[in-house]
This record gives C-alpha cells, structure tokens and sequence, in this order.
C-alpha cells in the first residue's frame, strides 16, 4: 500500500504553526517572520510536500505563473550575455513560491503581440516581464488593453502604468570612455546595438557625451545587432578606415570578443595595436585572452528584482514603486592599455 501523501495539515505540524500561516508563506504573502517563512519550507521540504498549482490556482484564480517573451533568434539565445543569468535570477524567486516561468521566445519577424496575446488568453499568467524596450513601445499599450499586469526592465519612453526595475547603464559606459581617454587613446569607435532598442541608444548617446566631455569626437560609430557575426563584420569595417581607431567600445561582451578575435585574426595584437572594451561582464569575459575589460551589469540580480517586483504587483493589486539598482559599472582587464601610437 502507498503511502499517503502529505497534506498542508502535515505541514503545519511538523512546523508547529497553523495551516493558515502555512498558505501565507507558500504565497510569499506579508505578515510572517523570516524564521516562520524558514521553518515553514524547511519543513514542507522534508516531507517531500508540493502544492497543487492547479488546485491554488482554481481557489485564487491565479495561475502561479509569471511570462516573458524574447524576441530572439532561437539558435543565438542560449549564447546570450544576459538572458540566461536574468531568467535564473526571476527562477531563485519563483521556485521557493511554486511558480512557473512560461517563455515564449518569437523569432525575429513574427508576431510578437501574438505571443503576448497568448500568455493572456484564458489567464495563462499572472503578469510578464517586458525586456529590450523599444522605441515608442508599443507593449505597453497593448499589456494595457490586456489587462496583464507587467514589470518593464527600465522605463519606457512616454508615459507607463506598470512599475519599471532600472539599471543605469550610462556610468558604466562613461567609465569606459573616460578609462581609455586617460589611457591616452584619442581615436575610439563604438559598436552599438541595434538604434529601436532604448538600451542601445541610451549607451551610444553616453558614449558620444563621455567623449564630447573630453573634447573629442568618435572616429566612428557602427551600428550592429548584438550576435557575434555582426561584431565581426562592423570591426572589420573600422580596422578597415584609413586612420583606424586605436580603441574600440562595444554594446555588448558578444560583439567585443567576437571582434577582439577579428582583430587578432587581421594581425593586430590586443591590446598593443588596439584596446577593446565591451558591456555585460559576462561569464566568457574574464578567461578569453587577453581578459576583457567591460562594464557589469549583473543581470541576475536584474531577474531577482524583476521577479520580486512582479509578485508584488500582482499581491497588492496597488502601486508599486520603481526599483532603482547600483548602475553598472567598470571592470578593467588586459584588453585595454595605452596606444602604441598617439
């Protein structure tokens, strides 16, 4: 005979508390001490005790369920600086909550709406994640006829209903203009990301006002779309100038060291015949060779408040206030040092 299989009453027991506290900390709802929430799990851990995510959600009508559509090429995703370490950020969230994460991934081209649309249909969620905000975004509308509440990653242009989690991406790239500057460099690029992305604007316009504020101008600016291939043809397009830059910025680490090793390739040293900078800090920039010098922007920590943020949200019902976290900032390593020719 099998054994019967633990209830919310077991729970309760087991952690010497009533079943009603037991709800609260399984809904990560107010009101419990930390020890309470502790030992509450503790327990439910040890007798193997998971909820009924479809008996939660008939009861509540809730689907315990958060989503986020990327609008990525699905070949390139999981090479991505930034989306695996957020979603495992809004996953250190949800797991100890018994949500689920729902992605949807559109490729470039189809209907992202349609994807949204979906996640709202029949409440498959209870709120979403709007990441890469664009210009004039026209989700926020939309998430607005829907009904669905959202979290946007940084504030749209215009006016928005949903509260915004920030990271201010401008002083990171201030430092690394002022960094090469100071090095001696005085012929910079930019690769920048792709101009109907906020992010990727908002990181060029710092680029261009860091070097203005030092009195010069950039050599050139390329615009590329943040995958590996792209960084390789707009380097090669700038090491191909007649007065070549001696240093180059990039919008994202995938493009940098995609380009450091276009730069290698044309028979260039890095960073003796040129300096190369990127944006993200991600796990490959620290052991490529030379290491890369780049801006952190800690997208877990971005995913962990995003996803905190959204539950609240969806709880209170009521306004929440944005979330403002440490801007990102400069980490130096061996890709960049003084030009050989000044």
């Amino acid at each position: 005979m099998s054994k019967a299989r633990p209830t919310i009453a077991d729970v309760a027991s087991r952690a010497g508390v009533s079943k009603g506290a037991v709800s609260f900390a399984l809904n990560g709802r107010p009101g419990l001490a930390q020890t309470t929430v502790d030992r509450i799990l503790a327990a439910a851990d040890d007798l193997g005790w998971r909820p009924s995510n479809r008996a939660r959600s008939l009861s509540v009508s809730k689907a315990f369920a958060l989503g986020l559509v990327i609008t990525r090429d699905p070949a390139v995703l999981s090479s991505d600086p930034f989306f695996p370490a957020f979603i495992a950020g809004v996953e250190s969230v949800l797991a100890p909550r018994g949500q689920a994460l729902v992605l949807q991934v559109v490729t470039p081209g189809e209907d992202e709406a349609a994807g949204y649309r979906r996640l709202a249909q029949d409440g498959r969620v209870d709120g979403v994640f709007v990441s890469d905000l664009r210009h004039d975004d026209p989700r926020i509308e939309l998430l607005t006829s829907l009904g669905l509440p959202a979290v946007t990653l940084n504030r749209p242009e215009g006016t928005s209903p949903f509260p915004a989690v920030c990271l201010d991406d401008r002083p990171g790239t201030i430092a690394v203009v002022e960094h090469l500057v100071g090095l001696g460099h005085r012929r910079i690029a930019h690769v920048a990301g792709p101009p109907a992305f906020v992010h990727a604007t908002t990181r060029t316009a710092a680029f261009k006002a860091a070097l203005a504020e030092a009195g010069l101008e950039p050599v050139a600016i390329e615009v590329s779309d943040f995958t590996a291939a792209g960084g390789i043809e707009a380097t090669r397009r700038l090491l191909d100038l007649p007065d070549r830059p001696t240093a180059i910025v990039y919008a994202n680490d995938r493009m940098a060291i995609a380009g450091l090793g276009a730069a290698q390739q044309a028979g260039l040293t890095v960073p003796g015949d040129l300096s190369v900078a990127g944006f993200d800090d991600s796990e490959l920039a620290e052991f490529v060779h030379p290491g890369l010098t780049t801006v952190r922007a800690d997208p877990y920590r971005f995913g962990e408040a995003a996803a905190r943020t959204l539950n609240q949200l969806i709880d209170d019902q009521g306004e929440v206030a944005d979330v403002e976290l440490p801007p990102a900032r400069l980490v130096i390593r061996r890709s960049t040092a003084t030009p050989a020719v000044h």
